[in-house]
Parts: C-alpha cells; sequence; structure tokens
C-alpha cells in the first residue's frame, strides 16, 4: 500500500530517528568512549599497549581495528537483510530490531572499566552493529516520503535534528562529568559509565515516535522457508540496475574514495585529539559540542547550496574544505568549526544526491540504500584500518591524519565524473 508523499506528519517522525539515534556516534563514537577507552586501558596495563588473545597490542590501534570488524560484519549483513526487508516490505521490523541491539549494547558499555577489554570491544561492535544496521533501513524511507525535489531538505532536516539532540544529551552527560562530586558519584569513572547508559536509554526512548508514525510494510508476502533466497533474488536485481548505470556507480565510486576520510575523522578525530594534540576529555567534548552547533546550520548551509549551484558542486566545496582541515592536521581547537560546517554538510548532501538517484516509485528502497550503506561501510573499514596500520608502522597518528587528505582529493576528482541525467531535475532542486 502507498503511502503519501511530502506528509508533514510522517517526515517529521522520519527525521526524528536522527534526534534518537545521533547520540550514539556523538556520546559513544567520537566524544566520551574513545577517550575513556584509551585512558582505563592505560591505567590497567600501565602504558599504552594492552594484550589480546596472547598478543601485545596498542590500544588505539587495536581499537580501529575492532571499529572496523563491526564495520565489515554489517557491511556484508546488511544487503541480504535488505533484501528480505524489501521482499517483505518490512523495514520497521528490521530497524526496531537494530535499535534493539545497539541500545542493549550501549547500556553494556556501562560494566566498562578497561580490566574487562573483551565486553568493551564486543560491546562497541555490537553498538556500532545495531546503529549502522538500523540506518539502512532508516535511510532507505527518503525516498518513499519524499518527492524528489524536497529530498535535500527532509534529508538535511533530519540530519539538523540529529546534531540537536546529539548535542542536548552530551550538555547533560559534561555537566554531570564536571559536578560528579556534587552529584554523589562515588569515583571518578562512574559519571562516564552513566553516559554510555543513558545513550541507550534515550536511543531506544525516543525511536518510538518515529515507529509510530513510519509507514507499515508496502507489501504482504507470506514467509516462506526460501525468504533468505527471495531476499538476494531482490538484491541481485538491484545489483545489476546499480552497476549498469551511469549515473549511480560513479556517484558510488566518488563517494566510496571521499568516504574513507570523512568517517575516519568522525571516529577517530577524538583519539587523536586525547594522545596526541593532549587534549583532556572534558576540553574534547566541548569542541565536539562545537562541530555539532556548526554541522546543524552546516546540513541547512549546503542543502541551500545545492538548489543554487547543484548536489556535485557542493559536495566538491565541502571535499575542498575537508582536505583543509587535513592539511593542518586535525588542530582540534582551531578546526572544529570547519569540521562541523563541512560534516553537516556532506553527510546530507550525499544520502539526499543518491535518493534523487533512486528511479521514481521503486519499491526496492531498502536494496538500493543497503549498497550505500555498504559502499560507506566498506569505506570505513578500509580507512580506518589504514589509519590504524599507518599509526602502528610508523608510531605517530600524525603520519595517518596525513593520510586522509589523499581519500578527500580522490573523491573530488571521482565526483568530476559523475553526470547527472535531466531526467533527475526538478523545478525547484538543480542537480
Amino acid at each position: 500500500m502507498s503511502h503519501p508523499l511530502n506528509d508533514k506528519k510522517t517526515i517529521n517522525a522520519w527525521a526524528f530517528y536522527d534526534w534518537a539515534n545521533s547520540v550514539f556516534p556523538l556520546v559513544i563514537t567520537a566524544a566520551i568512549f574513545p577517550p575513556f577507552y584509551e585512558s582505563m586501558t592505560e591505567r590497567i596495563s600501565g602504558s599504552d599497549l594492552v594484550e589480546f588473545l596472547g598478543f601485545p597490542i596498542k590500544n588505539t590501534v587495536l581499537y580501529s581495528y575492532a571499529f572496523s570488524f563491526s564495520f565489515l560484519l554489517i557491511a556484508f549483513l546488511s544487503p541480504f537483510l535488505s533484501g528480505i526487508a524489501d521482499y517483505k516490505g518490512n523495514k520497521k521490523s528490521f530497524m526496531r530490531f537494530f535499535v534493539i541491539v545497539g541500545a542493549i549494547s550501549c547500556m553494556l558499555l556501562f560494566f566498562f572499566d578497561g580490566s574487562n577489554l573483551l565486553l568493551g570491544l564486543a560491546a562497541i561492535i555490537a553498538g556500532n552493529i545495531g546503529f549502522n544496521g538500523s540506518l539502512v533501513f532508516y535511510n532507505a524511507y527518503l525516498p518513499e516520503i519524499a518527492t524528489l525535489d524536497q529530498r535535500d531538505r527532509v534529508s538535511a532536516k533530519g540530519f539538523s535534528i540529529g546534531y540537536i539532540g546529539g548535542f542536548v544529551l552530551l550538555v547533560i552527560n559534561l555537566l554531570i562529568i564536571l559536578n560528579a562530586k556534587k552529584l554523589g558519584f562515588k569515583n571518578d569513572i562512574l559519571p562516564y559509565q552513566f553516559s554510555f547508559l543513558s545513550v541507550g536509554i534515550w536511543w531506544i526512548l525516543f525511536s518510538q515516535y518515529s515507529f509510530m508514525h513510519l509507514p507499515k510494510r508496502t507489501r504482504n508476502m507470506p514467509l516462506q522457508a526460501d525468504i533468505l533466497l527471495k531476499g538476494f533474488k531482490e538484491l541481485r536485481k538491484v545489483f545489476f540496475f546499480i552497476i549498469s548505470n551511469k549515473h549511480i556507480r560513479p556517484f558510488l565510486i566518488a563517494f566510496f574514495l571521499y568516504s574513507m576520510g570523512v568517517q575516519t575523522v568522525l571516529y577517530m578525530a577524538s583519539l587523536y585529539g586525547a594522545k596526541v594534540v593532549n587534549v583532556s576529555t572534558e576540553n574534547l567534548i566541548i569542541s565536539i559540542l562545537l562541530i555539532q552547533l556548526v554541522a546543524t546550520a552546516g546540513a541547512q548551509l549546503f542543502a541551500f547550496l545545492s538548489s543554487l549551484i547543484g548536489n556535485i558542486r557542493s559536495l566538491m566545496i565541502s571535499l575542498f574544505i575537508w582536505i583543509l582541515v587535513c592539511i593542518i592536521a586535525f588542530m582540534i581547537t582551531t578546526t572544529a568549526s570547519l569540521v562541523g560546517l563541512v560534516m553537516g554538510g556532506i553527510q546530507s548532501l550525499s544520502r539526499s544526491t543518491y535518493a534523487k538517484m533512486i528511479p521514481e516509485n521503486h519499491i526496492d528502497t531498502a536494496s538500493f540504500f543497503s549498497f550505500y550503506e555498504f559502499t560507506e561501510k566498506l569505506a570505513i573499514v578500509l580507512g580506518i584500518a589504514s589509519y590504524g596500520f599507518v599509526e602502528a608502522l610508523s608510531g605517530n597518528m600524525r603520519n595517518s591524519a596525513l593520510l586522509l587528505s589523499v581519500f578527500f582529493f580522490s573523491g573530488m576528482i571521482g565526483l568530476f565524473f559523475v553526470k547527472i541525467d535531466h531526467t533527475y531535475k526538478t523545478k525547484k532542486v538543480a542537480l
């Protein structure tokens, strides 16, 4: 059953899931957990070397490898799940499952104190799988709820609301950390552990509004024994469409190249700040709060810019600024505003540009977006793994930072080969 496009309540409910889930990448993977992990493991081992499966390894290198592994799992798992979801038309059920997995994993981090390394790594891996698994089905709703000319605006609205939601919870957690003794916390670890618990509660609580109003199943296919085969056939159909499409294929290649840089910055910047720049956890959180505020405006700015000069040119401008950020080597205290500006813009525009390329009235949107997510996750795996490998090889994270500028430059070159057919254009938004 079709759902009316551009329905205000549906769009608000869709965008509100960004409010619910954005606390995970902000609080867990960007602001608090990475420096907490680095500090706790160093406190237990007495150095930055930890023992994992009987082998000594740098704590930050192990973190980057574990994080890469979680992205590798979701990259290969989500296409099959999305094929099944498209066949049965039950994106919401899959999305809800991954939300539960992710939220519970966040709550488990409450028990991590550095001595239980496997618990911490397992929880962060499962949490990341839950977050990114839910995004496959969440993003797939975009072309189903908004017309082509509205997708830049709707995508930007989701990211902006998400940045604000993450900002609110991070401020709350920062105030708790700074006033831990006044609030009666018995030790200096508990406030951080409480922040991980708060993410899980926030995520699972606020996502319920989205689940109440997002469209229900679009097909009523019975459950069959060969459901995996049906899902694979759905996936294969979309795959052959993508590789033969002269618009989507080059865009995904360019997206892959620059995502290796963008996502590595987002996930590794706080470890860089703690280990190389020696920024305290509190100052790191304040810097990331600044990034969130600017990113909210950045998402809207680049949505407006795309209406003037088109999506591809806007993405190129964003990538050029990313290269500048890399050149000044992630000096967080001076580049936070630049990172925030292009972080909001490039994430929002990438999603909406791809959504515009999906054929109108195509019901296999989860399968289409699973390839988008697969491309991004594979880029993250290679980006973060190469970041950790360069640090392990050279012994210095600064060399890893320089590597990222190559990814951004390659992505910008790749966008020169992306041509948009006139059939994708509308009077309101020019691609």
